[in-house]
């Protein structure tokens, strides 16, 4: 029998090749009728037999592209329209293209990986075989509508071949914009230092395949071109000599370069680490698939699922015991953060690298490091000119192409965390390539000052497209986006992003950086400019950091002063909770716990231990941890034994017997820093965890000279070692956790205190840090104290939500801040919060460090403007 359904489905089904899916699936089945973007999903009209009609839908659900995210399906019986065939329309409904969303770069699918390894395939090494299902995306397009003409693809028109695939709806390269092949596409290039004895010789000569000839750059390097297989070939067959030899070369990928050595080669890393000004943070590797990650590292089906994801972000992942690394790679931590090839060359040079190290008799799996392409602090480099100026003195030799990268994308960084009763979860570290720009939904939350629970089907961030090219939006209607209210929020200043809000979503941008020089800055000026000319908007009203230092908060300042707009200063830490409210579409008051390094508290000082009772709207400071002074300000980030001066201080400790470490290792700085505390000189108070945790580590002599941000306390937590538990094996578990307890006292108002600066509460750490010292002068191991330590602050977040329910009600608790980047704290933490019965809310798609400001200054803000206009 002959039925009639119009089927809507929603997700991220637009941009990922999903309409060419359904047209395929149709003619499959024998449906005929129509598929059309629509606002918010696709539609589908399909006719054909009950039977045919029910396995179409299912393989809707269940096969539907990679890269696709199907959430639901919705299902409507209607009239027969009697249609003898299938057809992919395209709308230009301006409520389509008003929502218009440039996909998110995906890694090479399977079926281009085959091709690009087949002999027989016309695309045979092809370093940028792509399809509807894979590739570039935000990373080249200049313009909307997304069409080859608007991208760093319009230097390269298509052959006749590709032009055919790309009319073809059942073609997989249907209306793919960057499809391309060594006839029309972009092409390898490798340039190199003549005086770099690494590098090759003026005549190149390519084992076998003759000579490749080589130009003169007017900044005297030299340079030679893959336009055809056999010199493409050649030069990735260089860049592999090269990485064998133990140099460094710099690798243009998706959204800049990376730098590429060998990461089993101690001597290539060292060379690497110095050049970028790395100091100790760790590098990441690359590593052909899971099997091979499962050498070095634990890997869970979980961590598998991310580590193939089509993002391909870096997946942290739990060292093996017994493993050795080569010196330099990621040195006294747990995880190695692990990727897999992204693209056509990563899979090339990482294929011809496993082959060369096979012909040399290496045994092991073949490994590279895969750090971002710039130094210390810069932004990564985008540009082919460029890498040799700022990476040259790096890389031997620079493995670039002909295809412009026109947005700035980092790799994406995630690990997998337990989430106690609720299993596994993924926790963004860094949200860039891959994710970004993908909206978020912005909750319009109610100022309901009940306690709220987290949905079970809480809105996952929708990937919104509009009609035309499958991968490739069209944009009409840009006046009306135009004129509609956008709200954008600036972030904050460390691991810096910004959002854009227009309607229900929020746009967060990629990972910035840390906005401390002109260079970075700028790319933050760049990146917010290309968001604005892509999807058309033009702030209306803005929000920033309360922070009065912030580059971005003054930027924002001088915008609002300059063209009359409103503007909504945030406190930092309100944003933190306020980003987990609007991620998990949380509508009443919760419990927020936010912990972190730095922020700036509405009573001048510097926080970052806090207990907030908050909503969308507003929040009231309950609890915080206890001020300690910061001798030097900002230089104890960067020296963490001033910090640790500041707490012996504050906790009258300085004469314990095991402090004496603490004094001899300061020197004569000791005696500054306490002159600095007594006369109040270039010593703000904190109420920092992080600070805590930085003092905690320079008081055991983890970490006395941090080399990168947060060393300190990420040394402290690998202390622990691998067998964490929570009671560090101690036989005495109850009077361990009562020695190392944070107490709990009830707060000092004065006659000018509000609810915002002055807590109810204060959690004050000096016991915690005289069992420490006890346990030190007792001889305890390192790792048994820091196990204590942390438990201790677990401990302390129970006690923190406990305290909230018994004088508020509030059942909800929201966490978010740098410190839950522990993978103690938060796992431990999960568990022991579930176990005292709380709902327990976290960042989802956001990390739970400053990567999150931003869009929970946008939550505050339209939150606040929501009750002026309801008022």
């Amino acid at each position: 029998m002959i039925e009639a359904l119009d089927i809507h489905v929603t997700g991220i089904v637009q941009g990922v090749g999903f309409r060419p899916f359904v047209y395929r699936m149709a003619k499959k089945y024998l449906i005929n009728g129509w598929v059309l973007n629509a606002a918010d999903g696709v539609n589908i009209h399909a006719e054909g037999e009950s039977r045919l009609l029910d396995e179409f839908v299912i393989e809707l659900s269940e096969n539907a592209p990679a890269a696709a995210q199907v959430k639901e399906i919705e299902l409507k019986e209607v009239p027969l329209q009697d249609f003898d065939s299938f057809e992919i329309r395209f709308s230009d409904d301006a409520a389509v293209q008003e929502t218009t969303l440039v996909s998110a770069d995906l890694a090479t699918c399977d079926d281009c990986a085959a091709e690009l390894f087949n002999p027989n395939d016309r695309r045979f090494r092809y370093p940028f075989i792509n399809c509807t299902n894979c590739g570039p995306r935000f990373t080249i397009i200049d313009a909307l509508p997304y069409d080859r003409a608007s991208t760093s693809m319009k230097d390269f028109p298509m052959c006749e071949r590709c032009a055919a695939e790309y009319a073809d709806p059942l073609d997989r390269r249907f209306h793919a914009q960057p499809d391309a092949c060594f006839e029309c596409g972009p092409h390898l290039s490798l340039a190199w230092r003549p005086d770099c004895e690494a590098t090759p010789g003026e005549d190149f000569p390519t084992r076998g395949v003759g000579d490749v000839s080589s130009d003169e750059l007017s900044d005297g390097w030299r340079i030679a071109w893959g336009k055809t297989r056999e010199t493409s070939d050649a030069l990735i067959a260089r860049a592999v000599e090269l990485l064998c030899a133990g140099q460094v070369v710099a690798v243009k990928g998706l959204g800049g370069f990376h730098l590429v050595c060998d990461a089993r080669n101690a001597e290539a890393i060292a060379r690497l680490r110095e050049g970028k000004r790395r100091g100790g943070k760790p590098f990441a590797v690359m590593m052909a698939n899971a099997e091979a990650a499962r050498s070095v590292c634990e890997v869970t089906p979980e961590e598998e699922k991310a580590l193939s994801d089509p993002a391909r972000p870096i997946v942290l992942l739990k060292k093996r015991p017994g493993v050795a690394l080569a010196a330099g790679l990621a040195d006294k931590l747990p995880e190695l953060g692990v990727m897999l090839p992204a693209t056509p060359v990563q899979l090339l040079l990482l294929h011809d690298f496993a082959r060369a190290l096979e012909q040399m008799g290496a045994p092991e799996p073949p490994m590279l490091v895969m750090t971002s392409g710039n130094i210390h602090d810069e932004p990564i480099v985008t540009d082919d000119a460029e890498a040799r100026g700022k990476l040259g003195d790096i890389a031997c030799a620079v493995l670039g192409n002909d295809r412009a990268i026109l947005s700035r994308y980092d790799d994406s960084v995630v690990r997998i965390i337990s989430a106690g009763s609720a299993g596994s979860a993924v926790q963004m570290i860094r949200r860039a390539r891959g994710f970004a720009p993908v909206p978020l939904k912005l909750a319009r939350a109610s100022a309901n000052p009940e306690a709220a629970a987290v949905p079970e089907d809480a809105a996952a961030p929708e990937a919104i497209g509009a009609a035309g090219h499958e991968g490739s939006p069209e944009t009409a209607g840009h006046e009306a986006a135009a004129v509609a209210p956008v709200l954008f929020a600036a972030g904050s200043e460390q691991k810096s992003t910004f959002a854009f809000v227009r309607g229900s979503e929020a746009f967060v941008s990629q990972h910035v950086g840390d906005l401390e020089n002109a260079e970075a800055f700028d790319a933050w000026l760049d990146a917010k400019s290309r968001f604005e000319k892509l999807f058309e908007l033009r702030a209306t009203r803005l929000a920033c950091d309360a922070h009065p230092e912030y580059l971005a908060s003054k930027w924002a300042r001088e915008q609002a002063r300059k063209l009359n707009i409103p503007l909504v200063e945030v406190q930092h830490h309100h944003a933190h909770i306020a980003s987990v409210i609007g991620e998990n579409g949380l509508s009443g008051a919760v419990c927020g716990i936010a912990f972190d390094g730095t922020g700036f508290g509405a009573d001048g000082s510097i926080w970052g231990g806090e207990v907030l009772l908050a909503n969308a709207q507003a929040y009231e400071r309950f609890a915080n941890f206890a001020y300690v002074p910061m001798p030097g300000g900002a230089a104890c980030v960067k020296n963490p034994l001033r910090m640790a001066y500041g707490v012996l201080w504050e906790f009258d400790l300085l004469e314990h017997p095991a402090a004496k470490r603490v004094l001899g290792a300061l020197g004569e700085q000791a005696d500054l820093c306490d002159q600095m505390i007594e006369r109040g000189l270039n010593t703000p108070m904190t109420s920092s965890v992080g600070r805590l945790f930085d003092a905690a580590s320079a008081i055991l002599g983890i970490c006395e000279h941090p080399t990168y941000e947060s060393e300190a306390a990420v040394l402290l937590e690998a202390a622990l070692g691998p067998a964490a538990s929570p009671d560090g094996g101690s036989a005495d578990e109850a009077g361990v956790n009562s020695r190392y307890s944070v107490a709990i006292t009830k707060n000092t108002a004065t006659p000018k205190s509000t609810a915002q600066d002055t807590s109810v509460l204060l959690f004050d750490a000096a016991p915690t840090f005289k069992a420490l010292l006890d346990d030190m002068q007792a001889g305890i191991p390192a790792a048994t104290i820091a196990r204590r330590f942390h438990s201790a602050f677990v401990e302390a977040i129970a006690n923190a939500a406990k305290l909230a329910y018994s004088v508020y009600g509030v059942s909800t608790v929201a966490l978010s801040g740098g410190v839950f980047m522990n993978r103690f704290i938060i796992e431990h933490a999960l568990a022991a919060l579930q176990d005292e019965g709380f709902t327990v809310a976290v960042n989802r798609e956001l990390p739970p460090n400053d990567g999150c400001i931003s869009y929970g200054q946008a939550v505050i803000a339209c939150a606040q403007d929501e009750i002026t206009r309801n008022e």
